[in-house]
């Protein structure tokens, strides 16, 4: 497995297997961030949310949906990408750090867990879920 370093990035699909992308820490920031890079565009997110978004799905205890949206988007109540913006979450808001991209929590997240082993990722054409492990 890729050790999550800009030399060294996750090689990621997303769970339907549409998209491939890559994602890698940077620890050298306050707060450390998870960079995200989906063809030309990159996405920054806090990179607590691996240990956050575990944690949550933990206590959900079951299958919870995807909900990827765009950042202007509403997200589906419920979904991975609506707790990720959430001010109920540990930051009080959105994880995603890029303003206008910061959402898609949803889609680029779970398939990240689900490398680390953390979670259970359904590969569905659409309509996706997750559970943790």
């Amino acid at each position: 497995m890729a050790s999550g370093t800009p030399d060294d990035p996750w090689q990621l699909t997303t769970a339907p297997g549409s998209s491939s992308y890559t994602m890698h820490r940077d620890d050298s920031v306050d707060p450390p961030e998870l960079i995200c890079v989906v063809g030309s565009t990159t996405l920054r997110y806090q990179a607590r949310a691996i240990e956050d978004l575990h944690a949550w799905l933990k206590e959900q205890d079951g299958w919870v949906p995807l909900g990827a949206a765009d950042e202007k988007k509403v997200a589906a109540d419920g979904s991975v990408e609506a707790w990720g913006r959430s001010q109920e979450n540990p930051v009080g808001g959105w994880y995603g750090l890029r303003k206008g991209y910061r959402g898609r929590f949803g889609m680029y997240l779970p398939p990240l867990l689900e490398t680390l082993g953390l979670v259970e990722l359904t590969h569905d054409a659409r309509n996706n879920s997750v559970r943790a492990i």
